[in-house]
């Protein structure tokens, strides 16, 4: 049984948030604040308006999934094993596990990057680093009951840590506040005219992408399901994906507007590689407080990422065999803990050997070309099937953003399917 909803306004709304904060700490990882950093270094305040219809398509399909999840008897991959067939739930576990598992080494290194300005180049140390951290969710996982309570009061801490780390870096730099709302008017970009289109969207096209996460939205309705809330918590369900989602908008706004302030048409800064890079280049200006202010913010993300996107990957891939959905469960936490170690033994193997497994890369790339449509087809069949009518009916703003949305999924992934091609042709 759920809680029954405190009678203050204000204490609503806090009592509501819970699942939308976990999504939202997946999605803002490490590859969100340096898509947002490059953004503002590249184009200043230009394309916050890109983020705004991100973050709007992505409170759309997260409010969506937190519907089906509360409404449908069983869970999405039950509904998909019991509407069409076991091997179409069982193949959408297999893709989003494997998507996650091959991207979990970048969250370990996400993690590591954070404090990469503070350990210098002992390669030792980071991959001690590394292992203690897997080691340690590892034992979380298997040392304390009711695991989804625990999981969401960790986020919400994580959370609390990068809006207060980063807003203090954003008004630290004094931003032009003018020319930052004139980012929200829809504009084409300036660029150098010597660049192709390709090397110009794709800072663009990295800022949604990493914002609007299908894969993220679609563990919503795992996480509702945890939370237990029923169908007299719909409207809570709607306020928590509003309110997570926007603070997801609101941390990433804040780093790009930061990046936008100090990194823009800033000669000392030619590229940037990765989180770390960004934070170091706020220390000439503004000191080693700034650094440490903005690498704390990095951590948080990473760490958080790190931990649920391991989740997301276990939890689905049990239940797409039908060996339950949920974290508390034995088969989720296994597959968990394989979707760590794989992570962890490729990050090991990066660190050691100082190259990116571009092989991988490539492999986890291929999947999302088919594995993230996949997940917007499979969630917008279920809202519009003949039973989801009268009181069960999705409202029709969802569906519709819904349905915008994966056409964007789909138009990312003919994206990434070209740039891949053009990778293999050029060996």
């Amino acid at each position: 049984m759920s809680d029954q909803p405190p009678t203050n306004p204000f204490m609503r709304i806090l009592s509501s948030l819970g699942p939308a904060i976990i999504t939202a700490s997946v999605v803002l990882g490490p590859g969100s604040i340096l898509s947002a950093s490059k953004i503002g270094h590249t184009y200043a305040y230009q394309m916050i308006w890109v983020l705004v219809i991100a973050v709007i398509m992505m409170i759309a399909m997260t409010a969506l999934s937190a519907r089906l999840g509360i409404q449908l008897k069983g869970t999405i991959c039950d509904e998909l094993a019991d509407r069409a067939n076991r091997p179409i739930a069982a193949a959408t576990g297999i893709i989003l596990f494997l998507i996650a598992a091959c991207f979990q080494f970048s969250n370990n290194l996400g993690v590591l990057a954070a404090v990469e300005p503070f350990i210098k180049d002992e390669s030792n140390l980071s991959i001690g680093i590394i292992i203690g951290m897997n080691a340690f969710i590892i034992l979380v996982l298997y040392g304390f009951k009711h695991l989804y309570g625990l999981i969401e009061k960790l986020m919400k801490l994580l959370v609390g840590v990068m809006i207060v780390a980063f807003a203090i870096n954003l008004f630290q730099v004094k931003p032009d506040w003018v020319a930052a709302i004139s980012g929200f008017i829809p504009s084409l970009p300036e660029w150098d005219k010597t660049k192709s289109i390709q090397d110009v969207m794709t800072p663009v096209v990295a800022l949604y992408a990493t914002t609007f996460s299908v894969a993220g939205a679609f563990y919503q309705s795992y996480l509702v399901r945890q939370k237990g809330w029923k169908r007299e918590n719909l409207q809570q369900g709607l306020v928590d994906s509003t309110i997570g989602i926007s603070v997801l908008g609101l941390i990433t706004m804040m780093v790009l507007i930061t990046a936008a302030t100090v990194l823009y048409q800033n000669p000392k800064v030619e590229t940037l590689g990765s989180v770390a890079d960004v934070a170091k280049s706020l220390e000439p200006a503004f000191g080693k407080s700034a650094m440490i202010i903005f690498s704390l913010g990095i951590f948080a993300g990473a760490f958080s990422s790190f931990l649920v996107n391991a989740m997301i990957g276990g939890s689905i891939l049990a239940d797409g065999f039908g060996l339950g959905g949920y974290i508390d469960q034995k088969w989720p936490k296994l597959f968990t803990v394989l979707a760590l170690l794989v992570g962890m033994g490729v990050a090991i193997y990066t660190e050691r050997m100082g190259a990116k497994p571009m092989g991988l890369i490539i492999f986890a790339q291929s999947l999302t070309v088919l594995g993230i449509p996949m997940l917007a087809i499979a969630m917008l069949w279920l809202a519009t099937r003949p039973d989801m009518k009268g009181e069960n009916a999705i409202p029709a703003w969802m569906k519709i953003l819904g349905f915008i949305g994966l056409i964007s999924s789909v138009l990312l992934a003919l994206r990434t399917a070209y740039n891949l091609i053009l990778q293999l042709m050029n060996g």
